[in-house]
């Protein structure tokens, strides 16, 4: 995993119109996302897909993504972040800051981490650093296939969202979580640092996955 420095970022709303700073502190964050291979090696299963061990694991909600987090920190003998309960909307799952194990980023750490201190709409020209829609082949790649970021981050922008920790808007959605990133089939548009999604936790798409974080 890299070490991701802390520091300010500031989110968007591009909905709202809304900005806010957010502190980041130190942390960890895999190089890409999790991958087939590794999902199936943790949970004893994968999702059905003709895609390769080597392409991120995709059609797994935001609870199968916080599952296994706590399944792989248990196996690696670190403390589980997360307790979710059997709730379908996730509404009272709590995380441990303090614990060691794997858990999903925030979206402000996911965010700082994509942008490695750069302020653009991404860290480089998108045909080099991302799986879009313009280059991909309507299919998802191998991860770590395209230029990592300043802070040695593969595939922050493109190939597949990925989930993060936060309720989107309570208030207006509900149990809705935050993804980011975009994904192989996406316009530019789509694939930009501060560009944010939302759905329901339980969602399952060919072009959503997920990425690891622990706490420093």
């Amino acid at each position: 995993m890299i070490a991701v420095p802390g520091g300010e970022i500031v989110l968007r709303d591009e909905g709202t119109k809304t900005k806010w700073p957010v502190e980041v502190g130190d942390f960890l964050l895999a190089a890409h996302p999790v991958t087939r291979e590794l999902y199936r090696a943790v949970t004893g299963d994968a999702p059905a897909s003709p895609a390769g061990p080597r392409t991120p694991v995709t059609e797994v909600c935001w609870q199968d993504a916080v599952r296994f987090c706590n399944l792989l920190s248990e196996a690696a003998g670190l403390q589980p972040c997360y307790s979710i309960g059997d709730d379908p909307d996730a509404r009272e799952a709590t995380c441990d800051w303090s614990a060691d194990g794997f858990r999903l980023p925030t979206e402000a750490e996911w965010e700082h981490a994509c942008r490695a201190g750069t302020c653009g709409v991404h860290y480089g020209e998108l045909d080099e650093i991302a799986w879009y829609r313009g280059n991909s082949g309507d299919e998802v790649h191998d991860v770590a296939t395209r230029a990592p970021n300043a802070w040695g981050l593969h595939d922050m922008i493109g190939n597949v969202w990925e989930w993060c920790w936060d309720v989107y808007d309570p208030e207006v959605y509900g149990p809705y979580r935050v993804f980011r990133g975009g994904g192989w089939y996406d316009p530019p548009r789509g694939c930009r640092a501060s560009c944010r999604r939302k759905s329901h936790p339980t969602l399952r798409t060919d072009d959503l996955g997920f990425r690891l974080a622990r706490s420093r």
